[in-house]
């Protein structure tokens, strides 16, 4: 999820972490916004409620790179010879500039709330550093660049003709949406954001409407399937006329991933698709939305992994959908999916929206973009590839975003000596 800057999930979250804080039952009382939606969850009270405060300052350091901790998971192993990353370490001899002043990198490491950071330059890495305590080995949160991993997948399954075309009716492969408003749009649309159903991806806990519910009763309570609520969704826009970015489009996409995976799930897909092929050096995890037999990848948002192994998810994607020669996705998804469908103004992001993946403007960069500071960003022309994991204060994180990219502009152009 990228948090809409326009919501008041921050402000909600913060009065409650005081509230939490302040009082002497906290660790026995559930939080009023989770009790009053819903019904009982059997998720003992003291996760429900690190759950809900997961996202605020002071903890998120901690929990972003915890996640197997506060949810149920489901394992993506690591198989086989891992794709070997080459060092060479460098010393960040640049400045960056941002609102008119100029800093230094290691200014911006503490300025933009990194947990983790590593900058690859013609296939090496030029710059490694784990902060608050964590290393090579720790998994952190992709947050949203999930939805830039179910992108490849959905690639993958159109390579390998489990998807006929992109043009086709979603509800052709997921009959039991055809009540709601997904019913006569395609996949193309929603791989865009542009399945124009009502799920504005807003977090108004004082006035919850359909994503904060879904969050409480998905994410937190575990007492429904975060992508149910599309089975009777109802229709906002024509599809495909508005970018509207919302996490439910994502979601269906990894129903999609499930339906056409021969009776696997998406982690198992993953597996064999993309966490194998890749030379991945450490075993990745979803979390769960429910318990074992019941709860299902939350692949909109859910993804963990080591930052040398989303390095080389970057790292397939600069060299065109392969990495240790092995192909992985064709050249022509890559393209696709990394070109934005509408103008690089309509977003919130850096700039436009291709199919999951965020464009950067006047720039043939893109990125995938996570809630709260995780980024996997590529520069071809320059054989770029950056990923900075981070704990973002939420709300309206607008200003971190645009030095973050002021930074990778900065990293795209400079030359190592």
């Amino acid at each position: 999820m990228i948090y809409n800057r326009k919501s008041s999930w921050g402000i909600s979250l913060g009065i409650l972490t005081v509230a939490l804080w302040a009082s002497p039952v906290a660790s026995q009382t559930l939080n009023e916004y989770v009790a009053a939606v819903g019904p009982e969850s059997e998720v003992p009270v003291a996760i429900q409620n690190a759950r809900w405060a997961m996202l605020q300052p002071d903890l998120n350091t901690l929990t972003f790179r915890s996640m197997d901790t506060l949810f149920t998971t489901r394992t993506v192993p690591r198989s086989g010879q891992v794709s070997p990353l080459p060092a060479d370490d460098t010393a960040l001899d640049f400045t960056y500039n941002f609102r008119g002043k100029t800093y230094t990198p290691e200014a911006f490491l503490d300025r933009n709330f990194t947990n983790a950071l590593l900058i690859m330059k013609n296939g090496r890495i030029v710059y490694e550093n784990y902060r608050n305590n964590t290393d090579a080995r720790t998994r952190f949160t992709g947050w949203s660049m999930t939805k830039s991993i179910t992108s490849i997948l959905i690639g993958r399954a159109l390579d390998e003709g489990r998807i006929r075309s992109l043009d086709d009716d979603i509800t052709d492969y997921l009959p039991e949406l055809k009540a709601g408003a997904y019913k006569g749009v395609t996949i193309r649309q929603i791989l865009a954001m542009r399945s124009g159903v009502d799920y504005q991806e807003r977090y108004d806990f004082d006035n919850p409407g359909i994503a904060a519910r879904n969050h409480i009763l998905a994410l937190v309570k575990n007492v429904a399937r975060f992508a149910d609520v599309a089975r009777d969704i109802k229709r906002a826009h024509e599809p495909g006329e508005v970018f509207a970015y919302k996490t439910i489009d994502t979601a269906v996409l990894g129903l999609l991933i499930e339906r056409i995976s021969d009776g696997g799930t998406v982690a198992s897909y993953t597996t064999s698709r993309l966490w194998e092929p890749l030379g991945a050096e450490v075993d990745g995890f979803y979390i769960m939305d429910g318990q074992p037999g019941a709860g299902r990848e939350f692949s909109g948002a859910g993804f963990n992994a080591t930052l040398r192994d989303f390095a080389r998810i970057g790292t397939m994607m600069l060299n065109k959908g392969r990495i240790n020669g092995d192909r992985i996705v064709s050249p022509e998804w890559v393209e696709l999916s990394t070109t934005s469908v509408g103008p690089e103004d309509e977003a919130f992001g850096p700039g436009g929206y291709g199919y999951q993946w965020w464009t950067v403007a006047d720039s043939e960069a893109y990125s995938a973009i996570g809630l709260q500071g995780q980024y996997i960003y590529v520069h071809p022309a320059t054989e770029t590839v950056i990923v900075k994991l981070s704990y973002y204060p939420p709300g309206d994180d607008r200003h971190l975003l645009e030095e973050a990219f002021a930074f990778f502009d900065a990293v795209s152009t400079w030359r190592p000596q």
